[in-house]
């Protein structure tokens, strides 16, 4: 569903990094981080923060 690098963004997404602070781990511009999570909200339905990491985890959860 996530590309890699999708995967690594909503990775610290869960953690509550903000997308500087992704940028700078990933070594990736702001503009791209804000691309990647843009696309992250469109896989997911969703639009912000709060609610791709709830989804996410439910969707991934095995309970």
């Amino acid at each position: 569903m996530f590309t890699k690098r999708e995967q690594e963004v909503i990775d610290l997404l869960i953690q509550g990094y903000n997308n500087t602070q992704i940028s700078e781990m990933l070594m990736i511009t702001n503009h791209t981080t804000k691309a990647h999570v843009a696309s992250i909200y469109q896989k997911l339905g969703v639009s912000n923060r709060v609610q791709a990491t709830v989804k996410y985890l439910k969707m991934t959860s095995s309970i």
